[in-house]
């Protein structure tokens, strides 16, 4: 795998970035930016909208100087990989073949998946279609498969997909990576320079397309393009035989209930309720880093 020279960052970025070996892969039409911090058995670390692998310092941290080698890359569209300006390249097949692509580029075996948000299906869809699909998987504030019929989509995807106010909301003030903290646990988990770092990758309005894109991804009907693609992702993880383990932040106002039917779809997963809201890698590192322990160490010496 051929890396490629990553952007660069301003000095009060790269401070809370320090120890990362950070890198750019080609992964055909776009660029993914990567990060990664230790060695050992591969983790990737998939996060969701709006944020970037910037989300993961805390939980890499956290296994220093443990047999661990945690990667962390961009989503297309978000954090330092490239930003495609029409919105329609927005799709879960589409995150998927890029996802795809970067876990066959790293070459890597008997690897954990870690997701949340979008992330999530990402994960889970990309492990399907990689040449060597993960050995476990730890799964946080998530969707693992499709809404069900009759489901009402939230306040926040019924925004995203009104005319006009999601425009203004999304591309003019910068929702809703302005306001992450609204949906915490601990409303101080993320402010300051924290909170800076999670606008800065957007902070030009021409490349803040992803995250009303990625809104406009979560379905608001039957009808939805990801509906199918969300059904085989659960096909996926139904039949995955690996551990897994489940880390839920049940304060979290968009997915804090949905813990209640992943654990009804994966009755066998080891799950752990915490007070954290949706970027639930900020207030609880610890339970999350333990959940990646336990489920390495169930994964069979023969996986």
């Amino acid at each position: 795998m051929k890396r490629l020279t990553p952007p660069a960052l301003p000095d009060w970025l790269d401070r809370q970035l320090a120890g990362m070996q950070r890198y750019v892969v080609d992964v055909g039409d776009e660029r993914i930016h990567v990060m990664e911090h230790g060695e050992g058995r591969p983790v990737v670390c998939f996060h969701g909208n709006p944020s970037w692998g910037f989300l993961y310092r805390k939980v890499a941290e956290r296994l220093r100087d443990e047999p661990f080698r945690v990667i962390m890359p961009d989503l297309v569209g978000l954090g330092l990989s490239t930003k495609p300006r029409d919105a329609s390249a927005h799709t879960l097949e589409n995150h998927t073949r890029w996802m795809t692509r970067l876990v066959d580029a790293l070459e890597i075996e008997d690897w954990i998946g870690v997701a949340q948000d979008w992330g999530g299906p990402i994960c889970l869809s990309s492990s399907a279609h990689a040449a060597r699909g993960p050995a476990g998987l730890v799964l946080m504030n998530t969707v693992i498969g499709p809404p069900r019929p009759g489901f009402k989509p939230t306040l926040f995807h019924r925004l995203a997909h009104t005319p006009v106010v999601s425009d203004l909301l999304f591309r003019g003030l910068g929702f809703p990576q302005i306001a992450l903290w609204m949906a915490q646990g601990d409303r101080r988990s993320i402010r300051g320079e924290v909170a800076r770092a999670y606008r800065w990758p957007l902070r030009d309005r021409r490349d803040n397309v992803a995250p009303l894109a990625l809104a406009r991804m979560v379905p608001d009907s039957m009808d939805h393009p990801s509906i199918e693609p969300l059904r085989a992702c659960q096909e996926f993880v139904e039949s995955f035989d690996g551990p897994i383990g489940l880390v839920w932040g049940v304060r979290d106002p968009i997915l804090g209930s949905v813990v209640r039917w992943v654990e009804k779809v994966l009755p066998d997963a080891r799950s752990v309720h915490t007070d954290a809201g949706h970027f639930l890698q900020e207030e609880v590192p610890g339970p999350i880093s333990e959940a990646i322990r336990q489920v390495a160490d169930d994964v069979p010496a023969d996986a």
